[in-house]
Order: C-alpha cells, then sequence, then structure tokens
C-alpha cells in the first residue's frame, strides 16, 4: 500500500466541523509564524471566541488574553525540553510494534527540545517530498516557469509538440488562475492553428510529441508494483496533464503509461477542433528550435512545489525532481533527481552522509532519512537564511482543513492542533511520518518531526499518536 493522497487543493468538511473562530485561529497562527520567523516584533489584533461554540473548537486561551491581542514576539520563551520530553513520551508511542522516532527544535535558535533516535535513519514515506521541495525553489527559484512548445518540424506539414517539464497541463484552455491547467492545450493549440494559417500551411498536419528532455528509466526501479499498480504514479514523462492523471479529480486509479503520447493525442484533438486538419496518430520526433508556432507557460516552481506538498502529488514530485536535477548540473534520471537533491541539501549546510536516496517522492522503501535532517529542512523553510525558501510554507498541509492533514484532528485528543499544525504527511503500509511547524502557547515557533518504521499495518492509532503529539506541542507553553 503506497502513499495515500489527500485532494489538491481541497478543503474537506472540517471546514464546517471546525466553526469560524477555530479557523480564524488557525490563520492567524500561521501568519504569526511567518512574522516570527521572519523575526518581526509586533501585534495582531483578533476577535474574542464566541461563547457559543463548544470550548475544544474555540481559538485557544492565548488569542483571548489582552484583550483580543497576540503578541508575535521573537523573545518569547522557549519551552523547557525536559517538560517537552515529559509530554510527548506520553504521547508518541507506537500502537503495537515498531517505534517511532521524533525531534521538536525551537525555530529560531535550534535548540533541541525533544530527541527520540533523531538521528536515526528511517523511511520517511512521503515526507521525502520536504526535501524536493527545498531543493527545487533553490535550484529553479520560487517564481521560474517551465514552457511547453509547439515546433515546426522539418517537414512543413508537421508540428512538434516540446515538453518542457510541464506536467500540469490542462485538456482546455489555459487558465491563469490555476496551478493544474495553467497552460491548457486548447490554447496551445488555438495559437498553433493561427501560426500555420499565417504560414499558409495547410493540412493534413502529422503531430509529433518531444519528450526528450527527460532521460533514463520512465518508471523508477526502485517502486512496488502494486502501488503503480493502484496508480500512485505513472511512468515519468517531460510533459503530461493532470499531473499524469486521467481526470484531475481522481487521484488514484489507472493512469496514462504513456502520459507524453496521451498528452500529444489530445492536442491533436484541440488542434481539430481549432480547425486544422490532421493526420491520424502521433509521431515521436524533434522540432526546429527557431520555429516556435506557440508556447505555454505553467504555473511557477512555488506554486506546483505548494500543490506538491498539500495533496502529496508523487508524479509531480518526481517531475519537479528531474527539473531540480537538469538545473543543478545533473541528467534527467531518477539516480540525477536524488544527486541533485543531495546536492541542494549539502548547499543548505544539512548533513546528508547519511541520507539513502532512491527516490524524490517517498514511495520507494530504500529511502533512509532522519527525523533530525527533517527538522532542519523544515527550520530551513521556517526561518533560514534563504527568502525563496519561504514560499514553501503555504504548501503544508493545516490540520484539519486542507491537503492530507484535512480528514484528521476531528476528536478531543487532537482538536487542539487542528488549524493550527502545518505538517507533510506520509504513509506507507508501515511507515508513517509527519513533519512541520507549529506556534506554542506562549508564541514560541517550534519545528518538528516524527518518523514510525516497522508499525501494525492499518494501526490509525499511530496516526493519532502523532496528530496528539503536534496538538500538545500547539497547546504548550511548557516551562513546568
Amino acid at each position: 500500500m503506497g502513499v495515500k493522497n489527500g485532494g489538491a487543493r481541497r478543503v474537506s468538511a472540517a471546514w464546517r466541523r471546525l466553526k469560524w473562530p477555530a479557523l480564524l485561529a488557525g490563520v492567524l497562527v500561521c501568519l504569526a509564524a511567518v512574522v516570527v520567523v521572519g523575526m518581526v516584533p509586533g501585534l495582531l489584533t483578533v476577535p474574542k471566541p464566541s461563547p457559543s461554540v463548544p470550548a475544544w473548537q474555540q481559538e485557544p486561551d492565548r488569542l483571548a488574553d489582552a484583550g483580543g491581542v497576540l503578541p508575535l514576539d521573537a523573545n518569547a520563551p522557549i519551552p523547557l525540553p525536559a517538560e517537552v520530553s515529559r509530554l510527548l513520551d506520553s504521547t508518541l508511542k507506537p500502537a503495537g510494534g515498531g517505534s517511532i522516532s521524533g525531534v521538536v527544535m525551537d525555530a529560531s535558535t535550534g535548540k533541541i527540545l525533544f530527541d527520540r533516535e533523531a538521528a536515526a535513519n528511517r523511511i520517511p514515506a512521503s515526507n521525502m517530498k520536504l526535501l524536493t521541495a527545498v531543493a527545487a525553489l533553490k535550484a529553479l527559484g520560487p517564481e521560474s516557469r517551465f514552457t511547453t512548445r509547439v515546433l515546426a518540424g522539418d517537414d512543413p506539414s508537421a508540428v512538434v509538440l516540446t515538453g518542457g517539464g510541464d506536467v500540469l497541463l490542462g485538456a482546455s484552455a489555459s487558465d491563469p488562475a490555476a496551478v493544474m491547467g495553467r497552460a491548457g492545450l486548447a490554447s496551445l493549440a488555438a495559437d498553433t492553428a493561427a501560426s500555420l494559417a499565417a504560414a499558409g500551411v495547410k493540412g493534413p498536419i502529422t503531430v509529433r510529441v518531444d519528450d526528450s528532455l527527460f532521460s533514463g528509466a520512465p518508471l523508477n526501479p526502485a517502486w512496488s508494483l502494486d502501488d503503480v499498480a493502484a496508480g500512485e504514479t505513472a511512468p515519468l514523462f517531460s510533459l503530461a496533464m493532470n499531473s499524469g492523471r486521467y481526470n484531475p479529480d481522481v487521484l488514484t486509479g489507472p493512469r496514462p503509461q504513456e502520459s507524453a503520447v496521451t498528452t500529444a493525442q489530445a492536442f491533436a484533438g484541440q488542434l481539430a477542433a481549432a480547425g486544422v486538419a490532421v493526420s491520424p496518430g502521433v509521431e515521436r520526433g524533434k522540432g526546429v528550435p527557431a520555429k516556435v508556432l506557440a508556447t505555454a507557460e505553467s504555473a511557477t516552481v512555488s506554486e506546483q512545489v505548494d500543490l506538491m506538498l498539500e495533496s502529496s502529488d508523487n508524479f509531480l514530485a518526481e517531475a519537479l525532481g528531474r527539473m531540480t536535477a537538469l538545473a543543478s548540473g545533473q541528467k534527467a534520471t531518477y539516480d540525477g533527481a536524488t544527486a541533485a537533491v543531495r546536492q541542494r541539501l549539502g548547499e543548505l549546510g544539512i548533513t546528508t552522509d547519511s541520507i539513502l536516496l532512491a527516490d524524490v517522492s517517498g514511495l520507494a522503501l530504500d529511502n533512509q532519512v532522519s527525523a533530525r535532517q527533517f527538522a532542519e529542512v523544515v527550520r530551513a523553510i521556517t526561518s533560514g537564511p534563504d527568502p525563496a525558501l519561504r514560499s514553501a510554507l503555504d504548501g503544508f498541509p493545516v490540520a484539519g482543513l486542507t491537503g492530507t492533514l484535512d480528514d484528521r484532528y476531528g476528536d478531543a485528543g487532537t482538536a487542539e492542533g487542528a488549524g493550527l499544525v502545518r505538517a507533510k504527511t506520509g504513509t506507507l503500509n508501515t511507515v508513517i511520518a509527519l513533519s512541520g511547524y507549529v506556534v506554542d502557547a506562549d508564541g514560541r515557533l517550534l519545528v518538528f518531526s516524527f518518523i514510525g518504521n516497522d508499525l501494525d499495518p492499518g494501526a490509525t492509532a499511530n496516526k493519532v499518536a502523532m496528530d496528539r503529539s503536534a496538538s500538545v506541542l500547539a497547546s504548550c507553553g511548557c516551562r513546568g
């Protein structure tokens, strides 16, 4: 059983379950994280809790202190390690077999507040995407975009759809407000038809596809074929629709096995709809770089990283890994992607000697990363010296509200963290992980990573243990 994806940019019934005060609390505390991260002290006024809402659904008491003023002060007290350890030792326990390692750090100073085998290598599942996120942002830049081009062929009656790394192409017109579907095949086809008409080229037109930007095996040999069959991912190519899915709203299940060809076939259909006579079939081939007929730009790297983290999209993660490899002077292969991620982590000052990487999405059981390394990555995002990494903050799912955490933090044992904890999830058959950040009751920004391995399959209590532990941090003053 592979990584279980949450809905991309999806908000569940948790919005209704948590009344507006709790939602506002989550938004404000996340804003607090950004302010504290930037070391900008100040005050933020928020409304009082509603007395008609149950206590566990209201904002934490700290939002009502001082007349509804939340202090955002970088000098807020640091929790006592002994108190943090006392609390987490009672909540962070496996349900049955296996073990859970973990670490909590003060984001500003890096002080260790809790350490349970934090340096030990663990299979991280989709927490791997945090490493991919920082590597992509560092190598590519948050505002970069990928360009899909339609080139003329050597034969004037041929056009070549040329992949540029955008695997989020939409079938219809380009949507400037979207991430998936920012570049649309219908718009590409309409622009291509106009260019052909202006050049006096008449059909029938042969459509070719150039997916040579990525090299090496399309399918990673480290993946379980069961995961591939279940639709957790698919063979990777340098252009695809809907992140390698037939339907952008169906996250798992059957996928195109030749996404570049499938995309070119859809483009041919849109070209015909635009009034161009099109020959049947799609071929692979190269275009003439100097003869650009049409282009379409992807969503920014920052937006793609956010989508990858929030929905835990394996296909998108691997595509971003390949683009990171190219930007890092590596080959656009699975090995090149892992080498590039390791390289970029090293540039951030994160020790990588012990890390073992078999992919950059987290599907592979051969990955080995420690909780300490994940916490350092989260700390680099929240409060490190590279501002490009800040753009990943929005991609962390919000507890009980968005992405892969939208259906969690709904019971009395974890509700204190609802709307407050922001964390990347990871789930494989015997692996559960949770790494993220939270502002504690005193306004101190904390980063954490919990990783369970060799757990009893299907034991939901393990997720609850991690959620409860993150909730403890959210409600913690932890000064004894």
